[in-house]
């Protein structure tokens, strides 16, 4: 493959993985080590593969990177007292596109949106990634089970959970 293929892949995913690093991780700082950690993976080992393999791969490595982050911090809140929670930086990039709406659309949307946020936070690691495998990134049960290195059972399984825990969180959201 060519390195501008590979150079437009990596500009169509990094919007929506860094938004996946800063919902595990909840640390911009983090999240953007993680992001360019798994591209500069996918580089140097499978730049060589099919265009077609690079999404479960980038987003196994992806996982992979954000798994590792979370093992770091449960042993640093462990071994560190915790820090104070004005120095987190918690802000995620805004995904709706406010566009010319109404007013009260917008303020409508606006709640939806971080109560979404809030919600899809509060997942456990597994089902927040198959959600934001599935549904953001689009990606097949069978590339989502690679890119998790895990079962199409077990995605569907994580992806069932989050979706009833984000309903029960979500449901006045919801006509």
């Amino acid at each position: 493959m060519t390195d501008n293929a590979m150079a437009q892949f990596l500009a169509s995913v990094e919007q929506k993985a860094f938004r996946m690093a800063m919902f595990a991780v909840r640390n911009r700082d983090d999240a953007l080590d993680i992001v360019q950690d798994a591209m500069f993976k996918l580089v140097q080992r499978y730049s060589g593969h099919d265009a077609a393999e690079w999404p479960p791969l980038f987003f196994r490595i992806l996982h992979h990177r954000i798994t590792d982050q979370h093992r770091r911090n449960t042993w640093a809140s462990w071994l560190y007292p915790k820090r104070n929670a004005a120095e987190d930086d918690n802000g995620i990039p805004d995904i709706a596109d406010p566009g010319q709406l109404p007013q009260d659309e917008l303020l409508h949307q606006g709640r939806a949106m971080s109560r979404l946020q809030k919600a899809l936070q509060e997942l456990p690691l597994r089902q927040q990634q198959a959600y934001l495998l599935r549904h953001w990134q689009g990606l097949d049960v069978k590339s989502t089970a690679i890119a998790m290195s895990c079962s199409e059972g077990s995605v569907k399984t994580h992806l069932s959970r989050a979706l009833a825990a984000l309903k029960n969180e979500l449901a006045e959201d919801w006509p």
